[in-house]
């Protein structure tokens, strides 16, 4: 069964103090575009990170999230009393050097502004069984994506078999004009001879230039090659995921026949068709695109 290349998926998990949340979102790309935002405690893990998703997704433009939500216990910054005092002494020393009064109304202002006066006030490190946790939060947010793709693959597979039908019937009804034309050009040709008074022709020389001229319109290799095409394209859909490129090619394949069919179809009907027959299969190579 085939997937489309458009998913979503999400999860989350209490890992400690922390609750990790995963999300995934992928288009269609002719290959793989990851790009990712980690909350900076799983940095160093970004490489198995993209790993993992390029193992399971393999081709699309995906958006890879995961954020971390924290409880409300204070762990917030502290500040740096070494380097207030620091700061302190440095604004007095030049105030006195240069004959400025030393600021102490706003004195807070001017230290916030100043880099290095606070510090984390924990330094977190990650452990072992906190990625171990967060490993399982970014599987489960793939397994849904995944299963998101398969659910709109079996929506094209479906649209597509419909397509398929609808130029195999279109194929058919190519028939009865077919035979009929034949006809049509002998009379044709015959009634510009009539039109010629007095002029004897060799009905045998007649007979070998309409067989020349109808095997130069004749479509029944294109018809044949096409129906091998319709075929191969819906074997291609049962063989497994990771298909999109090949029906590609063999929808470009098709419309090569089609469009020969259409370069010899000299009557409205049969030309009709074909438009037709062209308007299913740019639906189909629409929605191709989608397909991983």
């Amino acid at each position: 069964m085939i997937q489309s290349m458009t998913g979503y998926g999400k999860a989350c998990a209490q890992c400690g103090l922390r609750k990790v949340h995963v999300e995934i979102k992928s288009l269609n790309s002719k290959s793989l575009d990851l790009s990712t935002r980690i909350a900076p405690l799983y940095r160093e893990k970004e490489m198995e990170i993209r790993t993992a998703v390029a193992q399971r997704l393999e081709r699309g433009k995906v958006d890879f999230t995961l954020w971390v939500e924290k409880d409300e216990s204070p762990t917030g910054c502290l500040i740096n009393g070494s380097m207030v005092k620091h700061y302190l002494k440095q604004i007095e020393e030049i105030s006195q050097a240069n004959g400025i009064a030393v600021p102490t109304a706003n004195a807070w202002d001017i230290l916030v502004r100043l880099p290095d006066l606070t510090y984390p006030a924990v330094t977190e490190e990650l452990a072992a069984e906190e990625w171990t946790a967060v490993q399982g939060v970014i599987g489960e947010a793939l397994d849904r994506l995944v299963e998101f793709r398969t659910q709109e693959g079996a929506a094209l597979e479906r649209k597509f078999t419909e397509k398929l039908d609808n130029i195999t019937a279109l194929l058919a009804s190519i028939e009865p004009y077919e035979k009929a034309r034949v006809e049509k050009i002998r009379a044709r040709l015959e009634e510009h001879l009539a039109e010629l008074r007095g002029v004897d022709y060799d009905r045998g020389r007649l007979e070998q230039e309409l067989i020349y001229y109808i095997e130069k319109l004749d479509i029944s290799e294109e018809k044949q090659r096409l129906t091998n095409h319709l075929k191969y394209f819906r074997e291609t859909m049962t063989s497994g995921h990771g298909q999109g490129k090949k029906l590609g090619f063999i929808a470009q394949e098709m419309g090569r026949e089609i469009n020969t069919t259409g370069s010899k179809s000299n009557q409205a009907e049969m030309q009709n068709i074909v438009v037709r027959m062209k308007d299913e299969l740019e639906q189909i190579k629409e929605q191709v695109l989608n397909v991983m």
